[in-house]
């Protein structure tokens, strides 16, 4: 998945990256501040509610989700892994079956109550309307179309769904280093715990449990 250069900012874009990949770039500022409309892109279940295509998501474990979803009468289910997650500045995931899909999303502070959210997006068209879509420029016009959805989401709602404050490095699936969110340890207080773990074999329990929604 190609990494942006932060200096230089997304740009709304469809092309193809080489002869198999296609991405897309867009952006939407929303009226809500940065901590909100990152926590509510933590909340991978909720992804139905603003993303065109998407059936379901599951949330298997902290660094890896099940979607389900439906493009063009083209129905399909993988699993995906989140490959980075910062809190407050970007989530990137890319999937663990075929067709290979990725995608990152980050997130500029504009101020009290805005922020900046970007998107790009990383797939391999597999059907004939896929790859026509992808040649004409549809996929950027229907992720426009879904941040906007997004906006209007997060902005009606008034308060996130609910966050994950974990961060996830980049590093074999299972090794994060957690930290809870303020809310749940109470604000001013020190995080209770604070962890890496390097053998994902060797890592505990999380804190509060699978059944913590992110």
């Amino acid at each position: 998945m190609p990494v942006n250069d932060k200096n230089r900012g997304p740009r709304s874009a469809n092309r193809r990256s080489d002869a198999c990949m296609a991405t897309v770039q867009e952006s939407i500022e929303v009226n809500v501040p940065l901590s909100q409309a990152y926590n509510q892109w933590t909340q991978f279940e909720e992804f139905p509610h603003f993303m065109s295509g998407v059936e379901s998501v599951n949330q298997l474990d902290d660094t890896t989700v099940h979607f389900k979803t439906s493009i063009g009468g083209v129905r399909r289910e993988y699993d995906a892994r989140i490959t980075a997650q910062e809190p407050d500045h970007r989530v990137s995931w890319e999937s663990l079956d075929e067709p290979r899909n990725a995608g990152t999303v980050w997130f500029d502070d504009l101020g009290e109550a805005a922020t900046k959210v970007n998107v790009e997006l990383t797939w391999e068209p597999d059907s004939a309307a896929e790859k026509i879509g992808a040649a004409i420029g549809l996929d950027s016009r229907q992720v426009a179309a879904d941040l906007k959805k997004f906006k209007q989401f997060i902005e009606e709602r008034g308060a996130e769904t609910g966050g994950w404050r974990g961060r996830v490095d980049g590093v074999a699936p299972g090794a994060t280093t957690a930290v809870p969110l303020q809310e749940e340890v109470g604000y001013g207080a020190e995080p209770a715990f604070e962890r890496v773990d390097a053998d994902p074999d060797l890592a505990p329990e999380p804190p509060f449990g699978h059944d913590q929604p992110r």
